[in-house]
């Protein structure tokens, strides 16, 4: 009996240490856990304070975004009533000069080295077009390009377009 008390012993303090194995083993998990909750609660923390500056500044973008939206309807508000009194102003003019009549321009001469309208020197840079109507000289201020008809002068362009003077 002695025997089998001192093995029932020896089992039960062998027992009883890994009892307290595990006991020790559990609180150094429990610590981790505790110590792995307070990161992710200082992480909770951290993201939502950033998430409500983030909506703070998006709000606030928001707005300047809306001013500016207002501010640029304003602009195009004025620049179309603006247009509208250049309109105005253009159509009385027109029918301020309808009645004038533009006098005939005379061909310029064939063999000059300047412009017919503004008299310019033509040079090495200063190209020089024909006029496809009155078959003058003209420099590329003075003359229009008509698309593959080629250019005319302004004179010529002028009244044979009144409307786009």
């Amino acid at each position: 009996l002695p025997q089998r008390l001192a093995t029932l012993a020896a089992a039960a303090r062998e027992e009883a240490w890994q009892s307290r194995q595990q006991l020790q083993a559990q609180r150094q998990e429990v610590a981790q856990l505790q110590e792995q909750l307070s990161r992710a609660r200082q992480d909770r923390e951290r993201w939502a304070s950033a998430l409500q500056r983030a909506q703070r500044e998006a709000l606030e973008r928001e707005a300047t975004r809306g001013a500016e939206q207002a501010r640029q309807q304003e602009l195009i508000r004025d620049m179309k009533g603006r247009l509208l009194e250049l309109l105005r102003e253009k159509d009385a003019l027109w029918q301020k000069t309808e009645g004038i009549d533009t006098p005939m321009s005379s061909p310029a001469p064939r063999d000059t080295g300047l412009c017919a309208c503004c008299h310019k020197d033509f040079r090495l840079l200063s190209r020089r077009y024909n006029c496809r109507l009155c078959h003058g000289k003209v420099c590329h201020t003075c003359s229009v390009d008509v698309g593959k008809k080629g250019r005319c002068c302004l004179l010529c362009y002028q009244q044979r377009h009144p409307q786009t003077t």
